[in-house]
């Protein structure tokens, strides 16, 4: 690769191999619309780059054929992941990953696991929605303890206007799909949850698991610092 250019160029893709100096966080791959050959190759050149490699969205149909070339990959099927990370990774700080419901657990499992594969170490606490408020208020020293909090939620989406109105810690709302009809594919969840009146709660696209995890590590980093 030509140093100057800080990409690895697959002609269908251009390799972004300077992010992790840049950022702190290497290329993820969102595997969803890519062919199984341009999948197995993108893995294949960040695996030799950074000894390991991480993509979301992924198909039960790609990861067979990732696995062809990489042999150890990983297949998470509840959050779609497709990834291979380093053995000796030490998880530090404290975040607590949290579900409404049971349903909510796919883009919450996006959430964790996108936040262990960058160092993160994670309390995951699920099914303690707004409905059974006892159920929440027994993790209450949990959910005080961590450096930031993920809730995801769908539905109506209260979850993280509750919890905003119980910890000084900061809060990534992720609405999800989840719902009957006038939850309208997780707008409405949206909507509450960009509306809250409690403070301190930032929000994320709709099922965008990966995208909370990433920032409550960005939180996480700071805090542990």
């Amino acid at each position: 690769m030509d140093k100057d250019k800080k990409f690895e160029d697959l002609n269908f893709a251009k390799l972004d191999t300077d992010r992790l100096d840049r950022t702190g966080f290497m290329e993820v791959v969102f595997c969803q619309g890519k062919s199984n050959s341009q999948l197995a190759e993108i893995y294949d050149t960040l695996l030799k780059k950074y000894g390991e490699v991480f993509g979301t969205r992924a198909s039960k149909e790609q990861y067979e054929a990732v696995k062809k070339v990489i042999p150890e990959i990983i297949y998470d099927e509840t959050s779609k992941l497709l990834y291979l990370e380093k053995a000796d990774k030490k998880l530090v700080g404290n975040v607590v990953v949290c579900t409404a419901g049971t349903s909510d657990i796919p883009v919450a499992e996006e959430a964790a696991k996108t936040a262990e594969f960058f160092g993160t170490k994670v309390n995951r606490i699920y099914d303690i929605g707004v409905s059974g408020l006892h159920r929440l208020l027994k993790f209450e020293k949990e959910l005080k303890e961590a450096n930031c909090i993920v809730a995801v939620a769908g539905m109506e989406g209260a979850l993280p206007s509750v919890l905003g109105g119980l910890v000084s810690n900061p809060i990534v709302a992720v609405p999800t799909s989840i719902g009957y009809g006038a939850s309208l594919q997780g707008m409405t969840a949206l909507l509450t949850m960009i509306n809250s009146c409690a403070n301190g709660i930032s929000v994320v696209n709709i099922d965008n698991g990966y995208g909370a995890g990433y920032i409550a590590t960005q939180i996480n980093r700071l805090a542990v610092k």
